[in-house]
């Protein structure tokens, strides 16, 4: 069977389908409209004599049949990017957009100013920089990193380490006025906490060869970690914060570190990606300067 140009593209389409898992992500994904998406899907199948979708309300299945083709029509995909890779790999200056989402907070703080100088270092590179606190399928949004402080859960995805993040113990002036200092892990149980929903739920402190673990309690739950720090700083209770947010609050005197004598557990920070996606110069540029920013921010 004679493959054309234009079979070529509906197995592309098909794949992007697929790994999107529904027409309008795949259209979002490959710049198409719906209906264009559509329509190659339809031709495939026609050429093929084959049904290799089935499509519901709600959600779209593969065939049999589907299944076997989709695995060859991935392969054709991800060697055509790559061969793309390969070609901006060897030009002079790197160029071309990177598409990166990271925490509020943390990109506000840390992420965006250095992503700033590295558009000064890299002036072709675009970069499409979305913040937000929830976990996006990348997969799906086409990311090419994500900045993420958790070790990885979903397999099909690769990570490099970028730095850890010191994290303490903090609450404001007024707080301890009225509910008294903590001077030892034990004091904990009985304060009132901010918490963080993308925390654990236990807190644990060690100080030499003795451990404890807490598990905070209290009124007020966010999603976001700005938010949270600024809770604190409003007086509804003690929280863990990583150390570049809470530092400057703690030396103008809105808050007060607490129980520095004890260690808490420190923040992973990853650059999270599809596989492959690292064998693009641009991409690798990015993870090894972030990897660099953070030695000399630490220094």
């Amino acid at each position: 069977m004679d493959i054309s140009f234009e079979h070529l593209k509906s197995m592309v389409v098909f794949a992007k389908v697929v790994e999107q898992g529904t027409l309008s992500g795949a259209a979002k994904h490959l710049g198409l409209s719906r209906a264009v998406v559509s329509y190659h899907i339809k031709k495939l199948e026609e050429h093929l004599s084959v049904k290799l979708i089935n499509r519901s309300t709600r959600a779209l299945s593969l065939t049999e049949a589907g299944e076997r083709y989709f695995e060859h029509c991935r392969i054709i995909a991800e060697q055509a990017s790559e061969a793309n890779q390969q070609i901006e790999n060897v030009k002079s200056e790197p160029e071309g957009l990177i598409k990166i989402t990271c925490p509020v907070n943390a990109g506000l703080q840390l992420i965006v100013p250095a992503l700033n100088e590295f558009s000064r270092r890299y002036p072709k590179i675009e970069l499409d920089v979305m913040l937000s606190d929830e976990v996006e399928n990348i997969m799906k949004s086409g990311i090419d990193i994500a900045i993420r402080g958790a070790a990885l859960k979903d397999s099909s995805l690769q990570a490099t380490k970028l730095t850890t993040l010191a994290t303490c113990l903090c609450a404001s002036p007024a707080y301890l006025t009225q509910h008294g200092i903590p001077t030892q892990p034990t004091d904990l149980a009985r304060h009132k906490w901010v918490l963080y929903k993308l925390a654990a739920q236990s807190l644990e402190l060690s100080q030499g060869t003795r451990s404890f673990s807490i598990k905070p309690q209290g009124a007020i739950t966010t999603n976001n970690a700005a938010a949270r720090t600024a809770f604190v700083e409003g007086g509804h209770g003690i929280a863990r914060i990583p150390l570049y947010d809470a530092m400057p609050k703690i030396q103008a005197g809105s808050l007060i570190r607490l129980l520095d004598d004890y260690q808490l557990p420190s923040i992973d920070i990853y650059g999270v990606f599809p596989p492959g996606s690292a064998k693009a110069k641009k991409i690798r540029l990015l993870l090894d300067f972030l990897k660099q920013y953070f030695v000399k921010l630490q220094a």
